[in-house]
């Protein structure tokens, strides 16, 4: 390739041309774009508005003034770019819902927090914040370097004096070539304060420090969940905080409950967000939200989420975080330039690097105030020679030809620089007064008191911090607030439970998944050959498949046939009257499409002596010690770690010491004791139970108990009731024994149960019907037998569960 330069052609490689052509670019735009400086937390364009609109006066106490002259300004003096870019800096810097501490006052459409554009920039009208002119502080006193603006027609600030932590403070978010930087707002005061730590004690340590600095503090307020993303952030540079919406439940007087959401994550659209709540709605992935309403007013934001009466608050709260933007991850990159380079800095690195700069523009402040000083010491030292020898300087003066005689006979006579006898000629006769001398003296006094001030600030770098802290802390005073954003230690302390009475409760569950609870004296004590009471009202295809008495604080373990357990505290479970079926178990736990509960384990204590005993489709079995399930997380915690075509299809709580059974769909049992099962881990796979032929699986486990039978319902409607004696204990993991004969006739074993004679048994079948019958009326056959008819079906139906009645 041949590249032209001023009328030469030379060669060049076309690969290292684009490479150091593309260098040229990402440098570029890494340092005079993207990213943030250290020392002010400013992009160039950022500094060129503010220093652009401090120079054209535009200050608090004076009128605003229209942005486009701003823009045009801005453009036309330091940043030859895009006006819509110059103009959207110009309206962030302004928005209090994007910027902790907005740096620009703005009057007129800036935009909202529901993603609506700002009005044309010649429409709004702008000026510098307070809190901005601490930002350009004392620039005009020699305190950072200058440098030519892109035509060399004007100087401009290479950095900001920045008397605050802007960086740390409003945060800042870019992307760069290959990098980007992602910094979250803080709370001003807190960020004083550890600046303020870190001068009083230099060595201080990021556990220190973060003692003041807890946590980010948005403008739009919101919750922090965890501080372990903060600490990884803070030590590192780089974290993920999970920001979290306020909301809270209130109860309305008709019964009902509502969510209000009073504050939203940073950055993210309020509109959208009501709008993807209202999808989730339409699409029935959000089931119990009745209405959807923005309340949000001048005095602050109000979104309000109605509620079904049969729904749990809590569980609605939760699906909105984890489907929707009321749950948000903030990634931290802190990534700024240090002299020009990006650099990832720790919390530390950044404070400290802040400090560096303050203690270098205190410095160079000091600097040109003495140079101020000595310079104006230097004139009133000529003045005051010439008030002590009045006479004889007036003397020289009228007998000059000219001004410029007369200054270089001063300088002769009295020794005086040039600059001094300027000041002797152009002295008024008003001067002379007795007055006048003496305010002189005064001021020669104040002068000799400054340098002498100023000289011992620049002798000492613990003076110069001195004076960076008695500011800083001036600035905290004027300009902090309380901490918006609240950190909240971890989910789990979220719960409600010191809130609720402990009482007794029944809990009943149906087959098709409804769950309700009730105060245990609902159902009275009646004498023998009453009628009872009925304990739900279920739809004609349900029935009551568990029934629990436990408490408000105990727990319920719910086991799903794809191997995850979910626990609930007794008072999470929706209350409900007698009549009624309950509310959805899917609305309470977060199941996967697919998803069923196998079982329902009640448990008051966690103890480490109990055992849940699992069984899955293909014939492994696995015990676990009740005690590994002592934490809980809202997506469930993994029971058995299971094969990838494998299933759970039974839990049984054991005490270590129990028989149990596993009964197949081709009519095989195993009987052993469970003591033969190792206790294993949670996410263990477990061992073989029982030895399958290829077309046959596990279809029940159940616990053998003295005095009871075990009935076998077939798929066809065939069963019996086989005394467990017939069924010898045998060793873990053979092939069992027949205890059905199934045939073409029977159809496969459906379901299991241990009974005794005076339950009864309630049998449901795919099509939705259900027969209930006593135990007694079951035939007590041997295990080799095929039994008899329990129900008559369709061709096309099958029985698919039976459930036991105490």
């Amino acid at each position: 390739m041949a590249l032209e330069t001023s009328g030469k052609i030379m060669p060049v490689i076309l690969e290292e041309e684009m490479k150091r052509s593309y260098i040229d670019y990402a440098m570029s735009v890494i340092v005079g774009r993207a990213l943030p400086d250290v020392r002010d937390g400013l992009k160039p364009v950022h500094r060129r508005i503010l220093y652009a609109m401090y120079e054209e006066g535009l200050t608090p106490d004076k009128p605003y003034k229209k942005s486009a002259v701003v823009v045009g300004t801005v453009l036309a003096r330091y940043h030859p770019h895009g006006d819509a870019a110059v103009y959207e800096t110009m309206v962030r810097l302004a928005q209090d819902f994007a910027c902790r501490y907005p740096l620009i006052d703005g009057h007129g459409n800036f935009g909202s927090v529901d993603g609506d554009s700002p009005a044309a920039m010649r429409y709004t009208e702008a000026r510098l914040s307070k809190l901005a002119l601490t930002m350009l502080a004392d620039i005009d006193k020699d305190t950072v370097d200058f440098v030519d603006n892109y035509d060399g027609s004007l100087k401009e600030p290479v950095v900001l004096p920045a008397r605050i932590p802007q960086l740390l403070v409003n945060g800042s978010a870019g992307i760069a070539v290959g990098m980007a930087t992602n910094i979250p707002p803080h709370n001003l005061g807190e960020v004083i304060d550890a600046l303020v730590l870190l001068i009083d004690k230099p060595d201080a340590d990021l556990k220190e420090i973060t003692k003041i600095i807890k946590g980010p503090d948005f403008p739009t307020a919101g919750l922090i969940i965890g501080r372990e993303g903060i600490r990884n952030a803070y030590r590192t540079g780089r974290g993920s905080i999970k920001v979290r919406a306020k909301a809270q439940v209130e109860t309305l007087s008709n019964g009902k409950s509502q969510i209000v959401v009073t504050e939203i994550p940073y950055q993210v659209n309020k509109a959208r967000l009501v709008q993807s709540i209202g999808d989730l709605v339409r699409e029935k992935k959000i089931d119990g939200i009745v209405d959807l309403r923005d309340e949000s007013d001048r005095t602050g934001m109000r979104i309000v989420i109605e509620l079904r009466r049969d729904v749990q608050p809590k569980v609605i709260l939760n699906q909105l975080y984890k489907h929707t933007q009321m749950q948000e991850n903030f990634g931290v990159i802190m990534l700024a330039l240090v002299d020009g380079r990006p650099r990832v800095l720790n919390l530390r690195e950044m404070l400290t690097l802040y400090l560096d700069h303050q203690k270098e523009v205190i410095t160079r402040r000091t600097r040109y105030l003495l140079a101020q000083a000595e310079a104006r010491a230097h004139i009133v030292a000529g003045l005051r020679i010439a008030i002590q020898f009045l006479d004889e300087v007036i003397r020289i003066i009228r007998q000059a030809p000219n001004e410029p005689e007369a200054c270089r006979g001063l300088m002769e006579r009295f020794q005086l620089s040039d600059k001094q006898a300027k000041a002797i000629v152009d002295m008024r006769l008003g001067r002379l007064t007795a007055l006048e001398r003496e305010k002189l003296e005064e001021e020669w006094q104040e002068l000799q008191k400054r340098i002498a001030y100023y000289q011992e600030v620049l002798a000492s770098e613990a003076r110069v911090y001195a004076i960076v802290r008695d500011e800083l802390l001036e600035i905290k005073r004027k300009y902090a607030d309380p901490r918006r954003t609240q950190i909240v230690l971890e989910e789990e302390n979220l719960e409600l439970e010191d809130l609720i009475a402990r009482e007794d409760i029944v809990v009943t569950l149906t087959h098709r998944g409804y769950i309700k609870r009730q105060p245990v004296d609902t159902y009275r004590s009646q004498k023998r050959g009453g009628r009872g009471i009925q304990a739900m009202g279920t739809r004609e295809e349900d029935i009551v498949r568990d029934i629990f008495v436990t408490t408000t604080h105990h727990y319920l373990l719910f086991f799903t046939n794809q191997g995850r357990v979910f626990r609930l505290r007794g008072h999470e479970i929706p209350e409900a009257g007698r009549q009624a079926r309950g509310t959805p178990l899917v609305n309470l736990l977060y199941l996967n499409k697919g998803e069923t509960i196998t079982a329902v384990i009640p448990i008051r204590e966690l103890e480490e002596d109990s055992y849940l005993l699992m069984a899955t489709r293909k014939g492994i079995v696995k015990k676990t010690s009740l005690g590994e399930y002592h934490t809980s997380r809202r997506d469930g915690l993994l029971a058995i770690n299971l094969d990838e075509d494998d299933d759970l299809v039974g839990v049984l709580r054991t005490e270590g010491n129990n028989e149990v059974m596993l009964v197949t769909r081709r009519g095989k049992a195993i009987r052993f004791g469970e003591d033969e099962v190792r206790p294993m881990g949670r996410a263990a796979r477990g061992v073989r139970g029982i030895a399958l032929d290829d077309d046959d699986m596990v279809v029940g486990l159940v616990k053998v108990r003295e005095d009871a039978e075990l009935v076998v319902v077939s798929e066809r409607g065939f069963g019996k009731r086989t005394t467990l004696e017939e069924y010898r204990p045998q060793g873990r993991g053979g092939k069992g024994i027949i205890t059905m004969n199934v045939t073409d006739r029977t159809g496969p074993v459906a379901a299991v149960a241990v009974v005794k004679l005076e339950d009864e048994l309630m049998l449901i079948s795919a099509e939705g019907i259900l027969i209930r019958l006593g135990v007694e009326d079951i035939s007590r056959q041997g295990r080799n037998t095929q039994g008899v008819t329990l129900m008559r079906l369709e061709p096309s139906d099958r029985v698919v569960a039976m459930a036991r009645i105490q």
